[in-house]
């Protein structure tokens, strides 16, 4: 593949993330999507609020969003990566609640990673995720 294959797509709904060298979804020709590390912030990417819990909410608010510009869904992710400052217990079941609000009894996989911090203070939880575009149903006519 080569480079001008791939869409970059950075929604409006979201803070610029190209100053911190990276774009909120990648596609390219095909069925894979790939978004990167969304994370409780504002419209200038600073992180809020600061509650583990208003964290994770407000985190998956900003994955959904980078799912939609891509013209996705949480019903087309297989894949995320969680990433919890200061893991424990209490925060895996705050999160296991909001990704069950979210995607039901349908969840993708995931890996979750307890980290010592994030890329700015204040950031608790980051989510990225893998998605699958659908294939083109055949014409029936």
């Amino acid at each position: 593949m080569t480079h001008d294959q791939r869409t970059m797509t950075n929604p409006p709904a979201l803070h610029d993330p190209t100053p911190y060298g990276y774009s909120h979804a990648v596609s390219a020709p095909g069925e894979l999507a790939f978004i990167a590390g969304q994370y409780a912030s504002d419209a200038d990417g600073s992180p809020v609020p600061d509650g583990f819990a208003d964290q994770v909410d407000l985190a998956l608010d900003r994955l959904r969003s980078a799912l939609e510009g891509v013209g996705l869904g949480f019903e087309h992710v297989v894949r995320l990566g969680s990433y919890i400052v200061d893991h424990e217990p209490a925060r895996l079941e705050i999160l296991g609640k909001a990704l069950h609000a979210r995607f039901g009894d349908r969840l993708p996989a995931q890996t979750l990673s307890g980290v010592a911090s994030l890329a700015m203070p204040g950031m608790l939880f980051e989510i990225d995720a893998v998605a699958v575009r659908p294939a083109p149903r055949p014409d029936t006519d």
